[in-house]
């Protein structure tokens, strides 16, 4: 498997990340799929079903322990993955954390949710990037991808602001579902990834953000079976389109927030 693309995804073990590793390990291309994941129990047993689901794969995908509010934990999983393989095709950045909801269940303020939220999703991205960077460099074709999640700037200027109806007047507002701390942090890791492809573009890296819509997920401890009933699509579309990058098929779109469909609107 010498000529297999390395493939790191964050969040590997569910939602977008796993559906991502399961249509790498699908593909006809040759691929070595890390999956990064906080607890190696949950990456196991991850594997183990993706290859109940995988039975004709012969591409490889392994866990590494990773886990993005931790520096200690970003540096281990570097020096394991420098040990073997060595280096790194593609990083998908996909990992990332809502406490929204949290928030609305009073179990968290309004600061922790933010603070929490920025963490992982720009933070702990942040730190990812910077540390794995030598080992993407060591590519001849490095990639890095950014998901971008609900960041739409300008659909929120236009008041198109999806899953959240109309609010009363009067405070404090009434509302089941809250997406305000997750979709800010997003916003602020497009700024990542527009700031990675300008440094990086004498070095060849591509760089991307997806935007892989509203998915069925258990992002915030939601569930996807409630995310589908607001309307979310499966979560597959997420690991196709993210496929489709990392096999070199949205190379023309390099800079930009690509989603199945065509461009994302910043």
């Amino acid at each position: 498997m010498s000529s297999s693309k390395v493939v790191l995804v964050t969040g590997g073990n569910g939602g977008i990340g796993y559906e991502t590793v399961k249509a790498l390990l699908q593909s006809d291309k040759p691929h070595h799929v890390i999956m990064g994941s906080r607890s190696l129990e949950k990456a196991k047993l991850a594997i183990e079903e993706l290859k109940k689901e995988c039975p004709e794969s012969t591409n490889v995908v392994e866990a590494v322990q990773l886990d993005l509010t931790s520096d200690e934990s970003i540096e281990k999983a570097f020096e394991q993955v420098k040990t073997s393989p060595g280096r790194l095709d593609t990083l998908v950045n996909n990992a990332g954390a809502t406490f929204d909801l949290e928030f609305l269940a009073g179990k968290t303020s309004v600061r922790d949710c933010f603070n929490r939220a920025y963490d992982v999703n720009v933070a702990g991205t942040q730190v990812m990037t910077y540390t794995f960077m030598p080992l993407l460099l060591a590519s001849a074709d490095p990639r890095l991808i950014f998901v971008a999640g609900l960041s739409q700037l300008i659909a929120a200027s236009e008041g198109r602001y999806l899953y959240s109806p109309p609010q009363p007047v009067g405070w404090p507002k009434k509302t089941a579902f809250e997406t305000i701390g997750y979709r800010c942090s997003k916003t602020a890791l497009n700024m990542l990834m527009l700031d990675w492809n300008y440094k990086l573009k004498g070095d060849g890296v591509k760089v991307w953000g997806v935007g892989p819509g509203m998915l069925a997920t258990n992002l915030g401890g939601m569930g996807p079976e409630k995310a589908r009933e607001m309307g979310a699509q499966p979560a597959s579309l997420g690991g196709a389109v993210l496929k489709s990058v990392v096999e070199g098929e949205r190379d023309a779109d390099v800079g930009k927030i690509v989603g199945k469909d065509g461009l994302v609107a910043f």
